[in-house]
């Protein structure tokens, strides 16, 4: 065996054993400190993709939208989301996860406080597109990042109880949207929305790169020092560290990932699949969600207060559902849960349907429940899209994937739009019916179980 032939092989044993050493150690303080930081990104972030929803009803009569204009400025956070998810997933790749995060987050805390100054609806939309590139950029690549620090064991809930910061952000603005809006005015949301630029400084200074990102790119020593840092951090809290389980087989790794590689034979159906996920289920919660407060408002002539009330018990209780979620999808399994979800939530969207969507009331008491459902399932697809890529590929599969994230989330509104200025809001729950049933059938035929699987054993 020649020289570079040996110390290529010498790098793979010293990565794979890197990796045993990581999945065996327990959530550190210092995991659970990055993740608490990136997960209050997250929460900014949610916040900010719902705070128009709740600006909305109030700037649609001052302004004297149209719905067609109205969809457009709620559509435009999402297009600007679109292009952020794929830049900067694919920056991520090259770049690291961090310096990526922290570019994102100052671009759509910086966006918020434009957003104060619009003038108009043309303006607006400006805003809420350069706000989206952000936004867009912030959740995919922080998903892969806290994906990579976590081990095999109990993934789902270590991620998803970080993930649910998002849903918190979600909840929040609601509440700060009743408390604010009625009596501060719209720009009050996107006040609250510049508070993320002060995460910046932690996040570039104080976490440490993805280890798995490191091992990656061959950067062994600095893998090896955070590696060791973490598992001293373990020791000192009086936890007994097993031997590291390094696999007798070592598989050499690709340093760098491709689009084509997301297309071929291993990873092109995931990711078909995935992008059928993040469409539908998107194109349903977001439609509904940022939308709900309008029509309570300007179909069922409810005054604002209530109107965003309405909306807040919505998310409020997809937050409760969520969290069910994080607790026992390790034991459930990630494709029998979504199977579940999707398929229950058909049914009180059929309902709304089929009785006519007749009043607010019976709105919130079907849509709730669909929504709360459907909700589980989007929340939950950064940690599948994480499982089904390997590190090469994760953040920039997650970022094009979210892409279609983002096309649902147009879609949504804009459906929402045009039915309504037909005169009837019914078909609207038809269409999203449809959507959640074609979703899960997707689903039962194509997803891989991934639950209780390291990630390089489920994306080699």
């Amino acid at each position: 065996m020649d020289d570079a032939k040996r110390r290529s092989a010498t790098s793979m044993t010293e990565g794979a054993r890197l990796i045993a050493r990581l999945e065996r150690l327990p959530a550190t303080r210092p995991v659970m400190w990055a993740r608490g930081c990136v997960g209050m990104a997250t929460f900014f972030d949610g916040y900010t993709t719902i705070a128009i929803a709740y600006a909305m009803p109030i700037l649609s009569k001052e302004w004297a939208l149209t719905p067609a204009a109205t969809a457009a400025i709620i559509s435009s956070g999402y297009f600007g989301q679109l292009i952020g998810a794929v830049i900067f997933g694919w920056l991520a790749e090259r770049l690291g996860r961090l310096p990526v995060l922290a570019i994102a987050i100052a671009i759509f805390a910086a966006m918020s406080c434009a957003c104060i100054f619009a003038w108009d609806a043309h303006s607006l939309m400006l805003f809420r597109f350069l706000q989206g590139i952000g936004t867009g950029g912030e959740v995919p690549v922080a998903s892969a990042y806290v994906n990579e620090l976590s081990g095999a064991k109990k993934r789902g809930r270590f991620f998803l109880l970080y993930e649910l910061l998002f849903l918190v952000g979600l909840t929040s603005a609601g509440a700060i949207g009743l408390v604010l809006v009625p009596e501060a005015g719209w720009k009050a949301m996107f006040i609250v929305g510049m508070v993320p630029v002060a995460l910046v400084i932690p996040l570039r200074f104080f976490l440490s790169e993805s280890p798995r990102w490191l091992i990656g790119k061959g950067r062994l020593a600095q893998a090896e020092a955070i590696v060791a840092r973490l598992e001293a951090s373990a020791i000192r809290s009086g936890k007994v560290l097993p031997e590291p389980a390094v696999p007798t087989t070592v598989i050499a790794p690709k340093a760098q990932g491709s689009v084509k590689e997301l297309f071929g034979p291993l990873y092109g159906p995931r990711t078909l699949l995935l992008w059928v996920m993040w469409f539908g289920a998107y194109m349903i919660n977001n439609g509904l969600v940022t939308w709900l407060p309008t029509l309570y408002k300007t179909v069922f002539n409810m005054p604002v207060g209530q109107a965003i009330g309405y909306g807040f018990i919505t998310t409020g209780a997809a937050l409760v559902a969520s969290f069910i979620c994080a607790l026992v999808i390790d034991r459930v399994g990630r494709r029998r849960w979504y199977i579940g979800a999707l398929a229950f939530a058909v049914i009180p969207l059929a309902a709304l349907y089929l009785q006519g969507a007749s009043s607010a009331l019976t709105v919130l008491l079907l849509a709730t429940p669909a929504f709360a459902a459907v909700q589980t399932v989007t929340y939950s697809l950064y940690l599948y899209s994480g499982e089904l890529y390997p590190t090469r590929l994760r953040s920039l599969g997650a970022g094009l994937g979210s892409a279609w994230l983002r096309a649902g989330s147009m879609a949504g509104p804009w459906v929402i739009g045009m039915v309504v200025a037909q005169g009837s809001v019914a078909p609207v729950f038809l269409v999203f019916a449809v959507v959640s049933a074609v979703t899960g059938l997707a689903v039962w035929l194509r997803a891989p179980e991934t639950t209780g699987k390291s990630l390089e054993t489920l994306s080699p």
